[in-house]
């Protein structure tokens, strides 16, 4: 399949799209040229080659050779070629109006080509008589002939070309880059023989979306509240927030989320509990001590730490385990737990050290 950009002022010989992409616009302007007629410029909303050729009374059942296939979609600026049977008589049987002399005359005027899959077949045969009228076309300073490899959107393509840049030859496979498409190595690089490119297809939308606010927890001290039990001063309410996403889309996928601005709508009132330093019914408080029960809880952190719902952070609290005497040493890091008769919560490590976490609670003493 042959795709061309017009180097210069010269008209070239048949462009013929990469079979597979697509270039998706309301009106698609292609050039159509038949066996016997002048080309044809035509402004159309069809998606693919087979359309168009049905939409300008064109019959595929005679055996016409249709390049690029009628299953490709159209691309501006493609050209569409139809010729009677035979390998290359798409190239050699060109109207002479058509701006270009029979290829392989040193008149010809060729512009930028590429052929898709010209390792063998008969696009490697249309191949070898471009790249002859590429070399006989002096006057328009036409590059040497160089195969190169381009990645599009993951999709690879072997092609040969006489581009002289990578972005000659995006362009004649009817890929116009914008400021955020990816090309690699960038469209002014010269090509070489056994050049591989990449393009990626980069797409940025923004959107504006609505975010709950969890209310925060406010935890009051107070004497008039046992220890383990807590009393609820103010219920939370969830705030709302309004914050506009940036997403970065490459070839269709997501690749990157980012909040680029957050506006708060409606804050969120927190919860506010109250809860006591004092003995809970059933426990004993003396002098630094205190009886009740231990549980387990997971906790973001390793090592031996415990959350208290009145001990300041940074105590060190020692925890003995009643039924077996066993004891264990922690620093007070986090706040809880809020049930009744409940006056330590131990982190795995912590509670593993006197029992297994299977047991759930423990009766324990504390002493700090």
């Amino acid at each position: 399949m042959v795709r061309r950009a017009v180097r210069a002022t010269s008209l070239g010989v048949a462009c013929l799209a990469v079979a597979g992409l697509s270039y998706t616009a309301t009106y698609t302007l292609v050039t159509l040229v038949v066996q016997g007629r002048a080309p044809e410029p035509i402004s159309t909303t069809v998606d693919n080659v087979g359309e168009l050729l049905q939409g300008e009374g064109i019959e595929l059942s005679s055996g016409l050779v249709v390049m690029p296939p009628p299953a490709t979609t159209l691309a501006d600026g493609m050209t569409v070629v139809v010729s009677p049977p035979g390998t290359l008589g798409l190239l050699s049987e060109l109207p002479s109006d058509a701006g270009a002399s029979p290829l392989g005359s040193a008149s010809a005027g060729v512009g930028v080509w590429v052929v898709d899959g010209a390792s063998s077949g008969p696009a490697a045969r249309i191949a070898a008589v471009l790249a002859e009228a590429t070399a006989s076309a002096t006057q328009v300073g036409s590059s040497p002939v160089v195969t190169a490899r381009v990645v599009v959107a993951g999709k690879v393509h072997d092609v040969a070309s006489n581009a002289s840049t990578i972005g000659e030859l995006l362009s004649a496979m009817g890929i116009n880059a914008d400021a955020d498409d990816r090309v690699q190595p960038p469209p002014s690089t010269p090509l070489h023989d056994g050049s591989l490119v990449r393009f990626d297809r980069v797409d940025v939308t923004t959107r504006a979306m609505d975010r709950t606010l969890a209310p925060d927890r406010e935890v009051r001290w107070t004497t008039s509240v046992a220890i383990g039990e807590t009393q609820v001063l103010q219920r939370g309410v969830p705030g709302l927030a309004t914050q506009t996403v940036r997403t970065v889309w490459v070839n269709g996928r997501v690749e990157s989320r980012t909040v680029v601005a957050r506006e708060v709508v409606r804050p969120a009132m927190a919860r506010i509990v109250l809860a006591g330093p004092e003995s809970p019914a059933g426990g004993t408080l003396t002098g630094h001590g205190s009886r009740g029960q231990a549980t387990w809880y997971e906790t973001p952190w390793g090592g031996l730490t415990a959350a208290s719902p009145w001990l300041p952070f940074g105590t060190e609290v020692t925890v003995t385990d009643l039924a077996t005497g066993s004891a264990v040493t922690v620093i007070i890091n986090d706040r809880g737990p809020f049930s009744p008769g409940r006056i330590i919560d131990l982190s795995p490590a912590a509670f593993a050290a006197l029992a297994p976490l299977s047991r759930g609670v423990l009766q324990v003493r504390i002493t700090f």
